[in-house]
Order: structure tokens, then C-alpha cells, then sequence
């Protein structure tokens, strides 16, 4: 048994390390050879631990789901975060790719092209800054001059006009949501009987604004 988990901890540790090998890309968007990598690898890697009974099989899912959630803590250490999840890495700074940066972290150039593309963002000279997060995610930041205005850029004040909460979902009463804008469920009934709906079974998806209560209602046949 002693064997066994040495042998599983330790390849789970390999395994997450050739991933880690495989680059943010491989994270991000699969591709083919992406998919095959880390699905070979999984064979080869697990597949080499010959699990002889139930007990051992349980007895190593605990285990490694224990030095899952240690690493997990380890990864919330400043300095051991870079190694375990990784860094951020600027691949475009002010209008310019950084080559270098996009070498080091094996990031296809037509990846790149292609994020920036279906972000919205075609064209390079307009991007401040493009970081590939430790996640694979590509995070945009446009030039201020060929951003999107907002209301703060109008000197103009926006109302807040409320978040909708589900009050019912599939005929069931969502009773936490309505504690959080201090009704329950006699008043919930109220106020459908009072737009004609008797019956909360009949009732697919109702919400809540949290600013003036008021109620939208969707049925499972007609949406309202």
C-alpha cells in the first residue's frame, strides 16, 4: 500500500508537471495535438499504477485529492505561486508584439492573431497590452483613444437600476433569494396571483429586481 501511494503522488506530481511543460496555450484552447498530448499523457502516466483492490483505489483518491487541496494552499504563497499556477507574460506592449515573450511561453503567433480577433481587437496597433494569464486566458487592454466611451467619459450618472433575482426557478421558490430583499413566500404569491398566476408549478422562471420588486414572470408555455 505504502508503494502504491508513493508511486500514485508521484506521478500525479510528473504528470501535472508535463502539463505545466505543454504551455498556457495548451491550457487555453485546445487544439488536436493539445488534446492528444495531455490525453496520452494521462494514459501513460496513470496507466501504469495497477490498482489491486477497492480499498486501495479509495484509499489513493484521498490521498491525491488531499495533495490536491495542499497544493491549492501552497499556490495562495506569493512565493511559491509562479511555480505552482505560474505568471502572467505580456505577449503585446503599447501596439507591439513582444517575440520574445511569445517564444518563451510556446504561444502560437496565429493563436494570438485569432484570440485578439474574436475578442474584438484585430488590429495590434490599437492593443496597450495583451497578457497571457497563468490560465491560458488572453486579457485585452486597448489604447484609451480606440476604447469603448463609458458614462464616466460623458461626466454622465448612471442610474442604478437593479439586479434581478431569481424568485422561482423550474416551479420551485428560491427562499434564499427572497430573504435577501426581505420577503417570503406569502408576499411572492401575492404578488403572481396578482399578474393571474395561481399555480407557482406552472411557472418556469420568475425574477425579482432588488431595487423596486418588481416582478417578471416566465412560464413554462408563454413568456411574459
Amino acid at each position: 500500500m505504502f508503494i502504491f501511494l508513493v508511486k500514485s503522488i508521484f506521478i500525479y506530481i510528473v504528470f501535472i508537471l508535463a502539463i505545466r511543460f505543454l504551455g498556457k496555450s495548451a491550457l487555453a484552447q485546445l487544439t488536436p495535438h493539445d488534446f492528444g498530448a495531455i490525453l496520452f499523457l494521462a494514459y501513460l502516466a496513470f496507466g501504469s499504477i495497477k490498482v489491486e483492490s477497492t480499498i486501495e483505489g479509495i484509499i489513493g483518491i484521498i490521498v491525491l485529492t488531499c495533495i490536491h487541496l495542499i497544493i491549492s494552499k501552497l499556490s495562495l504563497l506569493n512565493w511559491l505561486n509562479p511555480f505552482i499556477i505560474g505568471k502572467p507574460t505580456i505577449l503585446i506592449k503599447h501596439g507591439k508584439i513582444v517575440y520574445e515573450n511569445l517564444k518563451k511561453s510556446r504561444y502560437p503567433l496565429a493563436e494570438l492573431l485569432s484570440n485578439l480577433r474574436t475578442s474584438g481587437h484585430p488590429d495590434i496597433q490599437n492593443i496597450e497590452y495583451a497578457i497571457l494569464e497563468a490560465t491560458g486566458e488572453i486579457s485585452i487592454l486597448p489604447k484609451k483613444e480606440v476604447g469603448p466611451v463609458t458614462p464616466k467619459d460623458l461626466h454622465m450618472k448612471i442610474q442604478y437600476k437593479g439586479l434581478p433575482l431569481a424568485v422561482v426557478i423550474d416551479g420551485k421558490i428560491q427562499k434564499y433569494n427572497l430573504k435577501l430583499i426581505n420577503k417570503n413566500e406569502k408576499w411572492l404569491k401575492q404578488e403572481l396571483m396578482a399578474k393571474g398566476y395561481d399555480q407557482i408549478k406552472d411557472i418556469f422562471y420568475a425574477s425579482v429586481k432588488d431595487t423596486d420588486h418588481s416582478l417578471v414572470v416566465n412560464t413554462f408555455n408563454v413568456i411574459d
